[in-house]
């Protein structure tokens, strides 16, 4: 005679499967989206880091007043973008890599980061442990003085791309086949880990604000991924914090 266990006993018997790990992360704000997304951040309760442009929070009254309903988010991670985003001249902002450091000391000075985790203006660029990768040779020489400096430099994997109207190239769902595609194939740069990029400028429309929450919901609705801020991921919690005097 076999005996079958309990249904509670068997169920917990059976192995459950590792979730995969999605850090969801915005760029350039503050600016005109920012508030759409803090607003469907804190609706869906899913945790995401902004990298913020220290320019932009000193921009206006309205973006300081957005960066200070930012900041105080149980939901939202703040992170360097840089002061000056360059000036949106990225040949000549990263040929000199000793004012691209100091670009980055002002954005953490003036903002008070205590995180050495920034992210380039214009370059998907990491520099993380044994991750060193740039998306154009010319800015090797600038990442690699970050990294030099303490900084943990941030790329991504997947970018919910725009065009020159600022809205939203792919749908929802084709954003979330691409998702579940790039880990069903392991094309992210750590295993089950992967970092998604958006900019909050895009966000300040309806349509593509009904988008981003229709994406998030899908997301969670799978049950398959957790959700995680950028200082959690794989290798930056044995990295010192970067110096800033």
């Amino acid at each position: 005679i076999t005996a079958s266990l309990p249904k509670e006993e068997s169920e917990s018997a059976i192995p459950k499967k590792k979730k995969k790990t999605i850090y969801l992360t915005f760029d350039d704000g503050p600016n005109k989206g920012t508030q759409n997304v803090l607003d469907i951040i804190n609706d869906e309760q899913i945790p995401v880091t902004l990298f913020v442009i220290g320019e932009h929070v000193y921009g206006s009254r309205l973006q300081a007043s957005v960066y200070d309903s930012v900041k105080r988010s149980a939901y939202i991670e703040l992170a360097n973008h840089s002061f000056t985003h360059a000036h949106n001249k990225f040949t000549k902002f990263y040929s000199v890599p000793a004012d691209v450091v100091n670009d980055f000391k002002r954005c953490a000075d003036s903002l008070s980061f205590s995180s050495g985790i920034v992210r380039t203006p214009g370059r998907n660029i990491w520099r993380l442990n044994d991750i060193k990768q740039s998306d154009n040779h010319l800015s090797n020489a600038a990442a690699d003085s970050l990294q030099k400096s303490g900084y943990t430099v941030m790329g991504w994997d997947l970018e919910w791309h725009f065009n020159d109207k600022l809205q939203a190239i792919q749908t929802y769902d084709e954003l979330a086949g691409q998702i579940d595609s790039m880990f069903v194939h392991n094309r992210t740069k750590t295993s089950d880990h992967l970092v998604w990029l958006a900019h909050d400028q895009v966000y300040s429309n309806s349509k593509d604000s009904t988008s981003l929450r229709k994406l998030l919901g899908k997301l969670k609705e799978k049950g398959e991924y957790d959700f995680a801020f950028i200082n959690r991921y794989p290798g930056i919690e044995k990295i010192p914090k970067a110096d800033s005097s």
